[in-house]
This record gives structure tokens, C-alpha cells and sequence, in this order.
């Protein structure tokens, strides 16, 4: 439905909003397919705060999934604006406490029209071209991402392993 051309979901949903108005616009990755209502209520919420440009999610990321680079992990400020995204193990326990906590970035994330348009005007940043992770082209250019903690947790689909857990959950009838 939109562009082959496009590097990232972001660039897929600034095309949509050339062509459709709205104050909020949406954006759930296509490896996301355990999206749930209360993602989208959690996230919708967060953009009502006055001020917010660009919205995401996090969860409790898992023991399994804290040194996995497919799982993303963030890192917030105490005001809820991300700091970074890494598929690195960030924090890093430097004294092995094992009591640091690690949050997993999940796919979705919601924009204000201004803000998708500086994105597409900005080049990718190096930051993003290394993690592979276009939400850092806004933090390269001061832009700040809000998070919000969820305590729906979902799969992304990034490996053969992902999806037949994926499978199995949706044939038990989950998320």
C-alpha cells in the first residue's frame, strides 16, 4: 500500500500522512502480530501529555531476551524519555548485582505529523545506520521519545524460532 522504496515503517507512515489527516498516526511493525488494544490505549494516552512529539512502548525484558540482539532494549530518563535504544545489553551491570532492570522496546509507536515530517528530512544518522534502529535518527536530532511501560510483552517476529512461538501462543488462543 505504500512505497517499496522505503527504509523504514516510519517513511511508510509519513506517506500515509501526506494523504491522510489526523492528529496522531499509528505506527505497529510488522513484526509485531501480538498487538493487543491495550498497546494502542497505553500509547494513545502517552500522546494526550502536552508536549509529546513521538510515543513507544516497554516492557520487563525477560532474562532470555537481555543479551539477545533481537530484542531491543531501552533505556529511560526520569521523566520517561528515552536515552538510548541498543540491541546491546544496556544498562551494563558493571558489578554483576544482578538487580539491574532491563526494559525491551516493543514495535509500536505513535508521531505527531511535525515530527514525521523532520524525520524524513533528516538522513539516516550513524547511530541508526550501526543498531539498525530508526528510532535513533529522532534522538540524534534532539528530538525526544516518550516511553511508557506496558505490562503486555509480545513476540517479535524476527526468527523461525519467533514465529513458532508465535504460532503456538495464537493456536492456545492467546495473546
Amino acid at each position: 500500500m505504500t512505497s517499496p522504496e522505503h527504509r523504514s515503517g516510519t517513511d511508510r507512515v509519513h506517506e500515509v500522512a501526506q494523504s491522510v489527516e489526523a492528529d496522531i498516526y499509528i505506527n505497529v511493525q510488522g513484526d509485531e502480530p501480538l498487538a493487543r488494544s491495550e498497546h494502542l490505549d497505553a500509547l494513545l494516552e502517552l500522546m494526550g501529555r502536552d508536549g509529546v512529539q513521538v510515543g513507544t512502548l516497554k516492557t520487563v525484558c525477560s532474562f532470555a531476551e537481555i543479551a539477545d540482539p533481537n530484542s531491543v532494549k531501552v533505556v529511560t530518563a526520569l521523566d520517561d524519555r528515552a536515552l538510548y535504544f541498543s540491541r546491546a545489553t544496556i544498562p551494563f551491570d558493571r558489578d554483576g548485582t544482578g538487580t539491574v532492570p532491563y526494559y525491551k522496546h516493543l514495535g509500536f509507536y505513535a508521531y505527531r505529523k511535525p515530527a514525521l515530517d523532520a524525520f524524513c528530512r533528516w538522513p539516516e544518522s550513524r547511530m541508526e545506520r550501526t543498531e539498525r534502529l530508526e528510532q535513533l535518527r529522532f534522538l540524534a536530532n534532539g528530538v525526544a521519545v516518550h516511553v511508557v511501560e506496558t505490562p503486555y510483552d509480545t513476540v517479535a517476529v524476527d526468527t523461525e524460532e519467533d514465529l513458532s512461538r508465535v504460532e503456538e501462543i495464537l493456536q492456545r488462543g492467546g495473546p
